[in-house]
């Protein structure tokens, strides 16, 4: 494996997108969604940098199970605890690639009709990224690898890394 983003750039671009973030919700109270499992690293330094008021809920998805590509479904297998009606919603991925979890739970949410929906990701893969809306707060663009750390992993193992890696193979 081989580094592709340091911990020490990660810290320092999650203060960055903390700050847009107070900014565009002072006064506010949003709820922070967290995506299941890879998203709880990043989550939990985000909301330590958030200083508005906010709630915090996680929804679990699967569409890869211990593979390397997206088995192409997209299985709901943890529903949110919260109400989201009227709210203002930041959805929390750690990485947007094919866009297929992304917009599975952007039409989950928008059907309980939210003040707002956005998305802040870790990483984006623009380039392979098939979906009809923006993503709010990226941490890094990235190209087509396979990534590991800070949260990722293949087959359950390797979240626990600080960093993010490439894994070769």
């Amino acid at each position: 494996m081989t580094e592709l983003i340091s911990a020490e750039r990660i810290a320092k671009r999650i203060k960055t997108l903390a700050r847009k973030i107070n900014k565009d919700y002072k006064g506010k109270k949003p709820i922070f969604i967290g995506v299941l499992n890879g998203s709880f690293i990043l989550i939990a330094d985000l909301v330590r940098e958030i200083k508005v008021d906010c709630e915090i809920d996680f929804v679990k998805l699967s569409s890869y199970g211990d593979e390397k590509i997206s088995s192409g479904q997209v299985k709901l297998l943890k529903e949110l605890n919260c109400e989201i009606k009227g709210r203002d919603i930041l959805v929390v991925e750690d990485i947007i690639d094919s866009g297929l979890s992304a917009s599975f739970i952007r039409k989950l949410i928008l059907k309980e009709k939210p003040e707002s929906l956005r998305f802040v990701t870790l990483l984006y893969k623009k380039d392979i990224c098939k979906i009809d809306f923006e993503i709010d707060y990226i941490g890094f663009n990235i190209g087509n690898e396979f990534v590991i750390g800070y949260g990722l992993d293949f087959a359950q193992k390797y979240r626990n890394l600080k960093a993010v890696y490439v894994l070769k193979g």
